[in-house]
């Protein structure tokens, strides 16, 4: 799928390293080297990376080579699914990335029926939730001292829809 100078791609063990620098700068706590490859086997895992499709551009007045730019990770479990992560370079957002990939991870669920799809968010993440919000989560709970590093309440979000 592309848009613009972006594409997304399935996530491959070369991105790796790209993807740690991101999570670095937007998730707390970030996951491990290991844990990232290990969801790109899995078979019940959808694990896709936004990629700056042109050789360069300005953003700025700032070069903008990094080839992965944005990730997602959204597991199957059953009938249901499970938004585990979505994140994009800090100086990349608000370019409508977040869009194409939360686009991606709903195409992965059509594709597998899910009826719907949870996710917890920290409390005091609006712009995350506005995303959510956006694209038709919808809060049903709340989980008190849910995060650490720093401890936060995590909100837990649903989207449903008809197939």
């Amino acid at each position: 799928m592309e848009c613009g100078v972006v594409r997304i791609d399935f996530a491959a063990e070369d991105d790796i390293d790209r993807i740690l620098e991101i999570e670095r700068g937007a998730i707390s706590p970030p996951w491990t080297h290991g844990a990232l490859l290990s969801e790109i086997y899995r078979e019940d895992s959808f694990f896709a990376v936004a990629k700056n499709n042109s050789q360069f551009t300005i953003h700025n007045s700032q070069l903008f080579t990094r080839d992965v730019c944005g990730f997602v990770i959204l597991r199957r479990i059953a009938d249901e699914g499970e938004l585990l992560q979505i994140a994009v370079e800090q100086c990349a957002r608000r370019r409508g990335i977040a869009d194409l990939l939360m686009d991606a991870a709903f195409r992965y669920a059509d594709e597998n029926v899910l009826k719907s799809i949870f996710l917890e968010v920290r409390a005091g993440n609006k712009a995350a939730i506005s995303l959510y919000e956006k694209h038709g989560f919808k809060p049903i709970s709340l989980r008190k001292g849910y995060y650490s590093d720093p401890v936060e309440d995590a909100v837990v979000m649903e989207a449903r829809w008809k197939r």
